[in-house]
């Protein structure tokens, strides 16, 4: 594995370690998951994005759409 710095606010540090002593996890535990949900959250988002207009073209314009769809 390799490091990286990176600088946070300090108000920011103090939620993290709050946060890292309450689930008995390390530093970089909880950093490497934020990321990796971060990253899959805006891969989510760009695979949306491209398929909009196709979905839209179906009818489908709203998530309540789709839901309504598959129930």
């Amino acid at each position: 594995m390799s490091n990286v710095t990176i600088r946070i606010p300090e108000a920011l540090r103090k939620e993290l370690k709050t946060l890292c002593k309450q689930q008995h996890r390390s530093t970089s535990e909880v950093v490497r998951e934020s990321l990796r949900r971060y990253i899959d959250a805006e891969r989510l988002y760009r695979i949306r994005q491209r398929l909009r207009p196709y979905a839209e073209a179906s009818g489908f314009l709203t998530d309540e759409d789709v839901f309504k769809a598959v129930s």
